[in-house]
């Protein structure tokens, strides 16, 4: 498995669990940190026996956003990477998942600070759970500067549109608890144990069919935009090919047989 010093990559089963690892800077995003996490999905994406990815911060935050001193390259640290942004300009964008998206489900687990590009990040993520104390929230606008990690087009696409306005026009903080009634998160926890919970969730996914949760997660996306006519003919052409796999014939027998399934991919 692969990481940096700024992005741990472990396995709990099937599961890869990637860790922002810059607790003494609320996880701010560097240069090593973006090169691993781009690496990271891209490792869950090839390995087949990755079934989903959590996603969490180390120390009690998730992550404060972008570190401008770092990405301005002033100092030396993460400099035996930028060769990897001249040689993929886009690479930035990817890592924060504005311009990849896993085809394995990702699982948000946060705790503490969630915010700028941490709250940009989330928005490219499945399924959120947040620590009770968890904040969130776009600040682009109280220092002039514009969400431009994904927010104006996603974010009104996720939550009523009022509120994602709110959120860019004000620049204000939210709680785990107002994040979750506006339906930016799904679960609020007890503080320390987002990842938990998100693990526990992985661990539902997993057991599932992995090409039948592929497909899935890949038609909501495909289809989001679409009418519901053309939707519907998109999900046709998803889903069939799921009827026949071998995934598809273990759960049936499985069913029937009364006992868990053993899926294979095939």
């Amino acid at each position: 498995m692969g990481g940096t010093e700024h992005l741990t990559v472990r396995r709990e089963g099937a599961t890869m669990v990637l860790t922002l690892n810059r607790p003494e800077a609320r996880n701010a995003l560097s240069i090593a940190m973006l090169v691993g996490l781009y690496d990271g999905w891209l490792e869950a994406d090839e390995d087949d026996s990755v079934r989903s990815v959590v996603f969490t911060g180390a120390g009690g935050s998730f992550c404060a956003g972008m570190d401008l001193k770092a990405l301005a390259g002033r100092g030396m640290e993460g400099e035996q990477y930028r060769d990897r942004l001249k040689a993929d300009p886009d690479l930035h964008w990817k890592a924060m998942l504005r311009h990849h998206r896993p085809r394995k489900p990702v699982i948000a687990a946060v705790e503490g600070y969630c915010v700028a590009g941490g709250t940009e990040m989330l928005q490219g993520t499945d399924i959120r759970v947040a620590g009770e104390s968890a904040t969130f929230g776009l600040f682009e606008v109280r220092r002039g500067l514009f969400p431009i990690g994904g927010s104006t087009v996603r974010l009104q696409r996720q939550i009523p549109r009022t509120h994602a306005l709110e959120m860019l026009l004000t620049g204000r903080s939210y709680t785990a608890r107002e994040a979750a009634a506006i339906g930016l998160v799904g679960h609020v926890v007890p503080d320390g144990e987002a990842l938990d919970k998100a693990l526990e969730i992985a661990e539902r996914v997993n057991a599932c069919g992995p090409l039948a949760v592929e497909a899935v997660k890949a038609s909501v996306y495909e289809t989001a935009e679409l009418t519901e006519a053309d939707g519907l003919a998109a999900e046709l052409a998803r889903g069939w090919p799921v009827f026949d796999t071998a995934d598809a014939k273990e759960g049936a027998r499985a069913f029937a047989e009364k006992r868990a399934p053993v899926y294979r991919r095939a």
